[in-house]
């Protein structure tokens, strides 16, 4: 299963002008993509968005031993993740990682790790979403936020606490966040273009971890929505919760750690973070005040 194409921003614009002025059910006649019919199909439902989230669940797709150099290192890493949710201050959420292999992972209820056998070859990350998806029903989860989350990246702490005590009603998108270039130790904050910065870019465009969407478990297309939004680049996230009628609200701070060139990132076997760490050369942070109170926030592997 390979990664979906994302769809063209002036058929987005159409997309979501036509489910706005025609409704999702006729609106969907003029779609073919599966993301935008489960995100139709979901707004037609009419989702709950105003029972009260009580929790948030963190889907954690991690790369298995036999395509990486270093699989030490690699748990290493998903160590330093998972203690990120671990050290939260609110301590309702639950992870599932998906793997080949069981790695090490620290003692706590909270944590599930989910097998994956699939033998098909390439690139599998789409494919351990989508079971990872798949298998939100069997969670028993209470209503709440779901969130993809990359197995290298750092969780700032009070977020969890700030979804469920903002409560926003489609979920949440991470805007503003750091990036760091793990070769050099660069450090670089993400954040929405402005006038001062107009060459800046938005966290969202550049990680993975970046929405947590509102989730109803009593609602079999709430899941099936995930799954299909998740086989996208996270750059459609925003699209399709949008289209679904979940909105995403901005985390009011830096609220995640993306740690790239470390040598087994997904993206690095794709090719893919060429441009990241031209991102964090010219970004980068050079304040030592402020990168240690980054470093004090996100302590990275």
């Amino acid at each position: 299963m390979a990664q979906e194409p994302a769809t063209p921003k002036t058929r987005r614009l159409r997309m979501r002008a036509l489910a706005r002025l025609l409704g999702p059910e006729r609106a969907a006649g003029h779609t073919m993509v599966p993301s935008e019919r489960a995100a139709l199909a979901l707004r037609a439902s009419k989702p709950d968005l105003t029972t009260q989230a009580e929790a948030v669940t963190f889907l954690i797709p991690l790369v298995g031993p036999e395509p990486v150099d270093d699989w030490q290192a690699v748990t290493a890493r998903l160590q330093a993740t998972l203690q990120s949710l671990i050290d939260q201050d609110n301590p309702n959420w639950r992870a599932v990682v998906c793997c080949q292999q069981r790695p090490p992972m620290p003692k706590d209820d909270r944590l599930s790790y989910l097998p994956f056998d699939d033998p098909t070859p390439g690139n599998d990350k789409w494919r351990k979403l989508s079971a990872l998806c798949a298998h939100l029903p069997s969670l028993a989860l209470p209503h709440g936020y779901v969130m993809t989350f990359d197995a290298d990246d750092i969780l700032r702490q009070g977020t969890v606490s700030e979804m469920l005590t903002r409560q926003a009603r489609g979920g949440y998108l991470v805007e503003s966040g750091f990036v760091m270039d793990h070769a050099t130790g660069d450090v670089a904050r993400a954040d929405r273009r402005t006038l001062v910065q107009p060459l800046q870019k938005p966290f969202w465009k550049l990680c993975g971890s970046c929405a947590a969407l509102r989730h109803d478990p009593a609602e079999p297309l709430s899941a099936e929505f995930l799954r299909a939004m998740t086989q996208h680049e996270h750059r459609m996230f925003p699209y399709l919760a949008r289209l679904s009628g979940q909105p995403l609200t901005p985390l009011s701070q830096p609220s995640v750690l993306y740690v790239l060139n470390h040598g087994e990132n997904f993206g690095a076997r794709r090719g893919r973070v060429g441009f990241k760490t031209r991102f964090v050369q010219r970004f980068k942070i050079t304040d030592a005040k402020t990168l240690d109170i980054i470093a004090s926030q996100f302590p990275a592997p």
